[in-house]
């Protein structure tokens, strides 16, 4: 998925949008081993959805099959910001009768997933480009999801900017619409004001249960890259976790 002139009036039209998006959309050059794996995989593994008016939105109307798009019924998995797929293809390793679905706006991101998957053998991953907002609150059936992951989201540091930050009181009804009963909701994060602000939003969040502080770390998390870096520098990783209440 070559991004050239549609990217470009994306970001042209970016200041003029009344919608607050939680990312900054990159498109990036692929290198020529990322190209061959987007060209081998991205057919059968990256979902091509209708779209509205810009690249990472959803058309009006359309709803997911995720038993269609993975060809099975199965415990269905969500991580939000999936990045290289660190996260996504280990967990697809270690849980293979599980279903994955990664949203990632970065296609170099996507390709170097797909990389990865084709290098371990996964199979149990789709990938979309798509901001999560509609994905989740009108793209995926209701109450689909066994578990919605948001491992590292953008912190968004100025304070001019949080309102940005998708971890907010607004997005907990699209999270609650999203995941099944009894499905659980998990966060992890090496910015200690964003943590905060997580474990607020979860604690009164309607409709979900929490500890009350923070959660053990994940044990089907790895330390990827990223978290490496926040550790060489002395932050601490939080892991928030919430579940949603049965009706």
């Amino acid at each position: 998925m070559p991004q050239t002139a549609e990217d470009r009036r994306d970001r042209a039209e970016e200041p003029s949008r009344r919608e607050i998006v939680s990312f900054t959309r990159r498109g990036g050059r692929l290198t020529e081993r990322l190209q061959g794996a987007w060209d081998d995989l991205a057919e059968r593994f990256v979902a091509d959805i209708p779209r509205g008016r810009t690249s990472t939105s959803v058309a009006e109307g359309f709803t997911l099959d995720p038993a269609t798009l993975f060809g099975r019924e199965a415990p269905l998995v969500l991580e939000i910001g999936s990045g290289r797929g660190e996260s996504l293809v280990h967990a697809a390793r270690e849980n293979p009768d599980t279903d994955f679905l990664g949203l990632e706006v970065y296609v170099p991101g996507v390709a170097q997933t797909l990389l990865s998957m084709r290098h371990h053998g996964v199979e149990n991953i789709r990938l979309i480009i798509v901001d999560a907002v509609p994905a989740l609150s009108r793209m995926l059936p209701a109450e689909c999801l066994d578990e919605l992951r948001i491992w590292f989201p953008d912190p968004w540091h100025k304070t001019r900017h949080h309102k940005r930050r998708l971890v907010s009181d607004e997005f907990v009804p699209v999270a609650r619409r999203a995941l099944k009963p009894g499905g659980v909701w998990r966060m992890a994060t090496d910015w200690q004001d964003y943590a905060d602000q997580m474990l607020d939003v979860v604690n009164r969040a309607e409709g979900f249960t929490t500890s009350g502080d923070w959660a053990e770390r994940f044990p089907d998390r790895p330390v990827t890259r990223f978290e490496a870096k926040g550790l060489a520098v002395g932050r601490t990783i939080r892991d928030v976790k919430a579940i949603k209440m049965s009706a």
